[in-house]
């Protein structure tokens, strides 16, 4: 997957989540596509899906995470 694709799927969450919950958010993402984040620049994808690079580490935090949960719904 690209890192324009993933930037993309990032901006849709973020807009479809709920006004204090935006950076929430971005966790789900980084547990549901961790295998694809893999090698790619998190912060670019970061800048460009939020517009805020340093939503890079959230992101990490969802693929820290994605070895431990799993979502549901």
């Amino acid at each position: 997957m690209l890192a324009s694709e993933l930037a993309e799927i990032l901006t849709e969450r973020c807009a479809a989540a709920e006004k204090r919950e935006k950076v929430v958010a971005i966790h789900p993402a980084g547990i549901e596509f961790a295998n694809e984040l893999v090698g790619q620049p998190i912060n670019e994808i970061a800048e460009i899906g939020t517009g805020h690079a340093s939503y890079g580490m959230e992101i990490r935090k969802g693929i820290r995470l994605a070895r431990f949960v799993a979502l549901r719904g």
